[in-house]
């Protein structure tokens, strides 16, 4: 039973109120964990979203700041920029070039090529570097050192000098988001707990001045909208490698988006539609003072549990964080920055899934170390780095894969029409027709794997046929023509003869190119009637078999 407009516009209210009380403070986190002012993070939420809820394919995915995409840009080193905070909305505006271009030219398929295993690693390094990025906010000691992870151990090793009333409001707030989520209040239990958290602050800043850090003792939180600004094109050249790191992780994330949300008619999702949506998103958040955004699981999947039914639930969201920033933005800079982190960590730790980690452990030693470097080159080198490594290893992965599904099959033809398979012979024997079967992808770095299955030509090799069919074959490569012309070559030296067997016009058309070495006789096109042409070169064989003995 469908409901009624009226029914779904309460459903999308309610939604888009929770969402947007909750996207105030998740903005002012990916803020401060960009390492960039947090505002920029709460304009990202407000503008990223509403902009790209214009043009999506995915009615309810939320585009929002994001931990991956936050953590991109901590390592981006904007400081060295001449104007940091500008040179952050120039990025958010070439990330959105970079998405819509994608997006027009259809790259949300090549999502489809990122494995699962460089995938595990990448997020659950992005959640192990949240973490660590927030203790020295969350203990009030600034831990030192050349990277991420050297200056999270200088932290741990130095307990004495944690703040205790900043530890205390993280603490208050870590404790107070477990335990309000598990009650009716939900999702709005992180706004809550925040709330707490920034309560105590005010009451320990109140009896004691400045001894939490707030919101306002770091920026000043402006009582109205921000005014459009242009990029910084000085600074293109410099940023373009962070841009590309992050529509990648845009592509992802926004493709894993598009796969668990529902879409109005019960189709798979576009997630081409969907990365040029994101985009849109970039260019309207870098526009109005924001930084990058891609498509939040954490952002969608609230929305859903608040019953959104409609893209409208994200404009109401757009309407409340405009409004609290209007009306409350007094309120707004009391946030406690402990506070904030706590609620990060949370984020964090809830992006390691163990149980994720044990099934591409369990899949393959392959996979496990790929999971494994691809977790450590992000734990330890700048992520834009990370993510292009993760990208070329993927990349190998996929060609390793591809090339050993390559299989040679022997089938042996019955009198009665019956086909049985069985392995292929390790050598061809004499004075015997040999029909072999291809299965899997014939590119390039395929061919030496399809070499090696192929039956050796030995010192006994006289007067047989070899018959390779490539039925169910698309496309073959260059170095696979080579290979066929080498057996051709060495099957003839032994007096010989290599009939191929294909039904693809562009197989054929390939083919061609062996008419010399082996015959455009023993080149059999295959019609719709399956088996007819392999009959054919099938009888032709043992006709040479019998007339060379």
């Amino acid at each position: 039973m469908s409901r009624s407009p009226r029914a779904e516009l309460r459903k999308d209210g309610v939604a888009g109120l929770v969402l947007g009380l909750q996207s105030v403070p998740d903005g002012l986190a990916t803020g401060l964990l960009a390492g960039a002012n947090p505002l920029a993070g709460l304009y990202a939420y407000l503008f990223g979203m509403v902009g790209a809820a214009t043009s999506t394919g995915t009615p309810l995915m939320v585009v929002a700041a994001t931990g991956a995409m936050s953590l991109i840009i901590a390592d981006a080193d904007l400081g060295h920029t001449p104007d940091p905070d500008r040179a952050l909305y120039t990025l958010a505006v070439m990330t959105g070039v970079i998405m819509v271009l994608a997006g027009l030219l259809r790259a949300g398929k090549l999502v489809r090529f990122v494995s699962t295993a460089v995938m595990t690693g990448f997020i659950t390094a992005v959640g192990v570097n949240i973490v660590l990025g927030q203790l020295s906010t969350l203990t009030g000691y600034v831990g030192r050192g050349a990277n991420r992870l050297v200056r999270s151990f200088d932290v741990l090793v130095h307990v004495r000098h944690w703040h205790p009333l900043t530890v205390a409001v993280g603490v208050l707030t870590i404790v107070a988001i477990l335990v309000l989520r598990r009650t009716r209040v939900g999702s709005l239990g992180l706004v809550l707990a925040v709330v707490l958290g920034s309560l105590l602050a005010f009451i320990c800043n109140t009896v004691r001045a400045g001894s939490v850090d707030v919101l306002d003792h770091i920026v000043a939180v402006p009582n109205g909208l921000p005014t459009p600004v242009l990029p910084d094109v000085g600074v293109i050249g410099y940023l373009l490698l962070p841009a590309l790191s992050l529509s990648l992780v845009g592509l992802v994330q926004g493709a894993g988006v598009s796969a668990a949300t529902p879409t109005p008619d019960g189709r798979p999702a576009d997630a081409s539609r969907d990365f040029l949506g994101q985009g849109v998103g970039n260019l309207v958040s870098g526009v109005f003072r924001g930084m990058p955004v891609g498509g939040s699981m954490g952002a969608t999947a609230l929305a859903m549990a608040a019953g959104a039914r409609t893209r409208a639930a994200i404009f109401i969201a757009g309407a409340v964080m405009a409004v609290t920033i209007l009306f409350a933005a007094d309120t707004v800079g009391h946030v406690a920055m402990p506070a904030l982190a706590g609620l990060l960590i949370v984020i964090g730790v809830t992006a390691i899934k163990p149980s994720r980690v044990l099934s591409v452990i369990r899949s393959s030693p392959a996979q496990a170390i790929i999971m494994a470097i691809t977790f450590v080159l992000t734990v330890t080198i700048r992520l834009q780095f990370a993510v292009l490594i993760g990208v070329v290893l993927t990349f190998i992965v996929f060609v390793a894969h591809q090339a050993n599904r390559v299989k040679v099959r022997q089938l042996n033809l019955a009198a009665d029409g019956a086909v049985r398979e069985s392995e292929p012979p390790p050598v061809v024997p004499p004075h015997t027709a040999v029909v072999l079967q291809v299965f899997g992808s014939l590119f390039f770095a395929s061919a030496p794997t399809f070499e090696r299955q192929l039956p050796a030509v030995g010192p006994h090799t006289r007067g047989s046929v070899v018959i390779v069919r490539l039925r169910g074959i698309d496309q073959i490569g260059l170095s696979h023509i080579e290979v066929l012309r080498r057996y051709a070559n060495s099957l003839r030296t032994a007096g010989c003869t290599l009939k191929i067997v294909a039904s693809e016009p562009q197989v054929l058309q390939q083919l061609d190119t062996l008419s010399e070495d082996i015959g455009r006789d023993n080149i059999y096109a295959g019609t719709e009637w399956i088996g007819t042409a392999l009959r054919t070169a099938y009888n032709d064989a043992l006709q040479e078999i019998t007339d060379t003995r």
